[in-house]
């Protein structure tokens, strides 16, 4: 067989060969790091749950998830385990304070575009009224359209009217 026929098969083993290498080596680090856990460490679970580790066992962690709420997680639940100062951080929101915020900070709700400040004019007259007018309630519907569609349908047959 001439080389350069196999050449694309040569390339696509290789490329296989370095896709499940990566992917191995990511498994075991996720491995390692859930034998790593101990007792009272912060860990975030797949799900995004923060939790604290109370028991370990063979496939089976036991999370504290609040004071005095406890469930039983399997080994491969837990998604990361987190140092101390970023769980406290997460979870309790110490050191938040020390976080530096450049420019305005942005208000959560939307309160701070709907009041009106003081310099403002805030009569009755600048509002304006998206309501529906009493008086239009009260007009009877015509019946323009109907005299198109009748125009329409004169000298033609009920099949050919209908069709339409």
């Amino acid at each position: 067989m001439n080389p350069v026929t196999l050449l694309p098969f040569i390339v696509l083993i290789g490329a296989m060969f370095l896709m499940t290498r990566s992917a191995k080596k990511k498994q075991a680090a996720a491995v390692q790091m859930r034998n790593e856990m101990q007792p009272g460490t912060g860990v975030r679970t797949i799900g995004g749950m923060y939790a604290t580790v109370k028991e370990l066992h063979d496939d089976t962690v036991l999370l504290e998830i609040a004071p005095g709420v406890h469930a039983i997680y399997a080994k491969n639940a837990v998604g990361a385990v987190l140092d101390d100062a970023e769980y406290n951080r997460i979870v309790h929101g110490d050191g938040e304070d020390d976080l530096d915020l450049d420019g305005a900070v942005v208000p959560d709700d939307a309160s701070s575009l709907t009041e009106a400040s003081d310099d403002e004019d805030t009569s009755d007259d600048a509002k304006i009224d998206l309501g529906k007018k009493a008086e239009a309630d009260d007009a009877e519907p015509t019946d323009a359209g109907s005299d198109k569609s009748d125009k329409k349908s004169e000298g033609k047959t009920d099949g050919e009217a209908d069709a339409k």
